[in-house]
């Protein structure tokens, strides 16, 4: 069963069978927001990107995103980049695999983020969401959706961070500007 998370909600990645999750697959989907225009509705293409930073006692040490789609340690992998969505109706457009067992121990967080590499904002955006599903039986544990668009042009989404010697999900929610991760560095560190 699926958990729709609101803004600073977390969850606990334990499975409910008492075991802990060994592998997660983080999905974004979106859809192109029809405009209207002179000549009738028309959409424009928006490439969302999403990536995954990975943290050790708050300091980013990996980036998997479109142009580095392995971590360094091959814990984690992005499927691939998507430059104009589409599904974003329950399907995945861009995934970012992380097995959580070869995860080395110094690393303590992984904060996902989303950003319109082509700078359309998120208000010429719909349907847009983020899901953590078990990707060893492919069931769905949590999903937070993007509501309301707004004149910015990423979102740090979520994170994974470590709680004893288990995971955690917080969704994240904030709003932020900029085209790449880089450009969303000064607004990850304050929700570490």
């Amino acid at each position: 069963m699926s958990v729709n998370l609101s803004k600073g909600q977390a969850i606990s990645l334990q499975k409910s069978d008492g075991g802990t999750l060994t592998a997660v697959r983080m999905g974004l989907g979106w859809q192109a927001a029809p405009r209207r225009g002179l000549f009738g509705s028309r959409t424009r293409e928006v490439d969302l990107d999403a990536s995954a930073v990975l943290f050790a006692d708050k300091q980013p040490v990996d980036v998997v995103f479109f142009r580095h789609l392995v971590s360094d340690d091959g814990s984690v992998r992005h499927t691939g980049d998507n430059l104009v969505g589409g599904a974003g109706q329950g399907g995945d457009d861009e995934s970012i695999l992380v097995d959580l067992q070869r995860i080395p121990v110094h690393i303590d967080q992984i904060v996902f983020t989303v950003n319109s590499f082509t700078g359309q904002t998120f208000a010429e955006v719909q349907n847009a969401f983020c899901r953590l599903v078990d990707e060893t039986n492919g069931q769905e544990l949590a999903r937070y959706t993007l509501t309301g668009g707004g004149q910015y042009t990423a979102q740090i989404m979520a994170k994974v961070h470590r709680v004893g010697t288990g995971w955690s999900m917080t969704a994240v929610g904030t709003p932020a500007q900029g085209r790449t991760f880089q450009d969303l560095m000064p607004s990850i560190l304050p929700v570490l």
